[in-house]
């Protein structure tokens, strides 16, 4: 189920409302005063720049460790004790996982078919999963583009209100949300780009409080001359650049932009700053400040820039350019909350592909996996004498209730369907899983419900370190201020 989140604080901010089932999101935006619980919210933020997804499923496991915890402490089972259990437990679970991880990295066809397979279990559970074939199909064609780099920089993503989900695209090239200057051409043929983050409006006194006095306003005039004269002279060395397109992150006045128009440039002003970072990379340019050497600056090369529609806004789309893999995924939606969460849910999902084409292993959902490693545990558990194996089996049924949750999500009978997949991998079906379509226990290999095996094990490792790291508390003291000492520097 999804969350409202609602801004509490003062001026635009208060009253603002996020609508999502992202785990790090939720996390980030609940205000958390126990130290322990924020160890949980870091490791969803962690898990969430790692690998992009498993952000809820990392809080989950950690939280039901610390519940077991808390009864092995009861029994008289010391901290230490647990953890050795654990740390046992741990490398069993990735042991089964690696065992169990299927890679079909050598074969293109099948490869493909995983991370389509892949991209529809990340998206099964987020806004977009009523979509999820038409989303994951237009992700998988995005990290393909990629060529393997998994450089996600090159994938851009812009919200654009009106339409529907599905009206959304993915277009070759780089789309610049902004507009061209007056009276200069909206369409240029093998561009010559010079990216810049310059001052081009006229030049102000930068000293805090001082004042131009004159004594007539012929004097004003002459002042302004001047400073438009300065201005003609920093265009000129612009333009010996050799350039056609001239794109700046600051403001570009009207005589400079006059100007660039009639010499036929095409200037583009307050370009955001991540728009031209990643304008810079796709192009091979690089951003400059000043204009004194031409001959060391590296301008950026594109076939062709051309204005073109959606909706009612106008972008610039950039076509041809120097690196192949450059793409804009445009997310269409009727409400912005809409367009956010499913900016998110693709993010998660491109992440995820990325680190799939990385390390190719995959391995099978739907409770599969945590129900595989929660086996493998018990079986060690049963081989292991003393207080470290009730540690072991602690820790396999806090495994266990991962696919409990799943099941419980989904409105089905969690205690028969967490049996039943029990029963199913003590006779060997190692690749059986939760069918919440359903309500039963299926085989993930027909219904190809795949993830990627470095979310599975980042899952496991963070959730484990994380509760391991807590358990070992065993008080929570309040630090003193920093003493704050007389400054007595001479000034």
């Amino acid at each position: 189920m999804d969350k409202i989140l609602v801004s509490h604080g003062r001026g635009g901010i208060a009253g603002q409302i996020e609508v999502t089932n992202d785990g790090a999101t939720i996390l980030k935006g609940v205000g958390v005063d126990n130290p322990a619980a924020k160890i949980l919210v870091d490791i969803s933020k962690v898990q969430d720049d790692e690998v992009g997804d498993g952000t809820t499923s990392v809080a989950v496991l950690a939280s039901e460790l610390l519940k077991e915890a808390e009864q092995l402490v009861s029994m008289k089972i010391h901290p230490q004790t647990v953890v050795s259990g654990w740390r046992k437990a741990t490398d069993e679970a990735r042991k089964a996982l690696t065992n169990a991880a299927v890679d079909h990295g050598n074969d293109p066809v099948k490869f493909h078919e995983d991370l389509l397979n892949i991209a529809r279990t990340t998206l099964s559970s987020k806004i977009l999963s009523q979509h999820k074939e038409f989303f994951s199909k237009l992700a998988v064609d995005a990290i393909v583009r990629l060529k393997g780099s998994g450089n996600l920089e090159a994938i851009q993503i812009i919200k654009k209100l009106g339409g529907s989900l599905t009206d959304s695209f993915l277009d070759e090239g780089f789309l610049l949300d902004k507009k061209v200057g007056v009276n200069q051409p909206k369409r240029v043929e093998k561009a010559r780009i010079l990216i810049a983050n310059t001052p081009m409006d006229t030049d102000k006194i930068k000293v805090f409080g001082s004042r131009v006095r004159v004594d007539s306003t012929a004097k004003v005039a002459e002042l302004e001359l001047a400073e438009k004269e300065k201005m003609k002279e920093k265009v000129d060395l612009i333009l010996k650049h050799n350039i056609n397109v001239f794109i700046n992150r600051q403001l570009i006045y009207n005589y400079p932009e006059q100007l660039f128009a009639d010499v036929g440039v095409m200037a583009i002003e307050h370009a955001d700053f991540d728009g031209i970072e990643r304008l810079a990379l796709v192009t091979g340019g690089e951003i400059v400040s000043t204009f004194g050497n031409p001959e060391l600056v590296k301008v950026g090369h594109c076939d062709l820039i051309e204005e073109i529609m959606i909706g009612e806004d106008k972008l610039l789309k950039f076509s041809g350019v120097p690196l192949g893999e450059a793409c804009t995924i445009v997310i269409r939606g009727a409400t912005q909350q809409i367009l956010d969460e499913a900016d998110r849910s693709l993010h998660d999902a491109l992440c995820v592909l990325a680190q799939t084409v990385g390390n190719t292993k995959t391995v099978f959902g739907g409770g599969c996996s945590e129900m595989l490693m929660a086996n493998a545990v018990s079986n060690l558990a049963t081989r292991t004498p003393g207080k470290e194996s009730v540690a072991m089996e602690s820790f396999a049924k806090a495994l266990r209730q991962l696919p409990t949750y799943i099941a419980d999500n989904a409105g089905y009978d969690s205690a028969q369907l967490v049996a039943e997949l029990r029963a199913a991998h003590s006779e060997g079906k190692n690749t059986f899983g939760l069918n919440m379509d359903e309500g039963k226990v299926d085989d993930m290999v027909k219904m190809g419900i795949t993830e990627s095996y470095k979310v599975k094990l980042q899952f496991l490792l963070s959730a484990s370190e994380a509760a391991e790291m807590i358990i070992r508390v065993d008080d929570i003291i309040k630090a003193a201020p920093r003493k704050r000492t007389a400054d007595t520097r001479s000034h």
